[in-house]
């Protein structure tokens, strides 16, 4: 149980990028009516932006 829950603990920083920072993007480039870049949708724009410093905080250990 212990594990679980510092693996839980651990994965926090993408949980919520995913949780959180990829639909606030995604919302925000449709509500601002940005296109994404090279044909992508904005929702795989958003996943790739918050998902990337998502895995960016992770590894850090910071957001910024």
């Amino acid at each position: 149980m212990e594990r679980l829950l510092k693996t839980i603990a651990g994965s926090l920083p993408l949980i919520f990028a995913f949780a959180f920072l990829v639909p606030v993007i995604d919302q925000g480039m449709q509500a601002a009516q940005v296109s994404a870049p090279f044909g992508l949708t904005t929702l795989t724009t958003a996943i790739l932006i918050g998902g990337g410093w998502g895995v960016f905080a992770l590894l850090k250990g910071r957001w910024v």
